[in-house]
């Protein structure tokens, strides 16, 4: 098969102790990632051809990273050598749920100031069948934003398949347009939407139920994901799924699971129950990349679904921003009696 590419900004994740202890020991621990680095790890341990591409500085530290990702089996010859720094993100240890404790420290990275014709996207695309990238790229400058449309553009006359994650990231959108009026010509090219009910809302104006959690009911949850689904695939011809994520608190654990819908047809995951969640970060990306493995083995939509969520519920026990799960352990959560 030809290769996969996944397209974002590479980011340095520094994860403090609080009350001062990484002051007290002068070290802070540092982990690469970034949402579509995430994808492609982990698509490239499960032994599928991906290619990564973002922009980094020309430096040492950027070759550095380069290298480890070859290592990883991780195509990374078409990287952008431009600007002055590499975007970095801080989250403390045992930051919650929402990211209510991420700092962000982006402005002015490298792959923030890329700019329209950048990149010769018929050069980069050539061999390739699947894009992705995420909501989080053209979140960071209105000039990233036209790069991804570029690439899309591109994308579509070559009839690569277009997969986008719906992460929201409230913080990061701060150059005044609405992200709607962004997101909403963006997604008119994918093929794949994957996000949650209320991402989907805050990124292509879906309708919501705000009482939704009144309900307290799964069911109503998944109903809503079908009505959100149906929603888009009205207004985005060309998208043939749309994947809805629910992960909810519970003490120190999470409850996990999933749907996908294609042409009307909702297929649901098994529901996980996590006792305890050593690292947050990184679950949604590996649903997407769960996703994409499925689709590219040609997997029924029930075996698709069921191996991301497996994939993701496995991240939950791996620390850093990357999955270290091979194949075989994912395939071994997917069949947890």
């Amino acid at each position: 098969m030809k290769k996969i590419l996944c397209f974002g900004e590479i980011l340095l994740r520094l994860s403090p102790r609080l009350d001062g202890e990484w002051i007290q020991q002068s070290r802070m621990e540092c982990f690469v990632g970034g949402a579509e680095l995430n994808v492609a790890s982990a698509l490239a341990l499960w032994k599928l051809p991906v290619q990564y591409i973002s922009a980094v500085p020309d430096n040492y530290l950027s070759e550095e990273i380069i290298q480890a990702l070859a290592l990883k089996n991780i195509d990374s010859n078409q990287f952008i050598l431009s600007g002055k720094r590499i975007g970095i993100y801080y989250l403390p240890q045992g930051a919650d749920l929402k990211h209510a404790a991420v700092i962000y420290d982006r402005a002015g990275s490298s792959f923030s100031e890329l700019q329209p014709g950048s990149i010769d996207w018929d050069i980069v695309l050539e061999g390739i069948d699947w894009f992705h990238f995420s909501a989080i790229s053209p979140a960071l400058s209105r000039s990233a934003a036209a790069v991804c449309e570029e690439a899309l553009i591109v994308a579509g006359k070559r009839k690569i398949t277009v997969s986008l994650d719906l992460n929201y990231r409230a913080k990061l959108w701060q150059y005044g347009i609405d992200p709607v009026k962004i997101m909403t010509p963006l997604a008119s090219h994918c093929d794949l939407l994957m996000g949650n009910i209320w991402s989907a809302n805050s990124l292509l104006a879906t309708p919501l139920d705000k009482n939704i959690h009144d309900k307290r009911s799964k069911q109503a949850y998944l109903d809503h994901a079908a009505r959100s689904a149906a929603w888009m695939r009205e207004k985005f011809p060309s998208c043939k799924m749309i994947a809805s994520t629910f992960r909810f608190d519970e003490g120190a654990g999470i409850n996990y699971y999933a749907c996908l819908d294609h042409d009307g047809e909702q297929k649901v995951s098994r529901e996980f129950s996590v006792a305890k969640v050593l690292d947050r970060v990184g679950s949604g990306d590996c649903f997407m990349a769960g996703l994409i493995y499925g689709l590219s083995k040609k997997n029924s939509l029930q075996q698709v679904v069921d191996f991301a969520v497996a994939a993701a519920v496995g991240k939950f026990s791996v620390k850093g921003d990357v999955t270290d799960q091979t194949e075989e352990d994912v395939m071994s959560i997917m069949h947890l009696s």
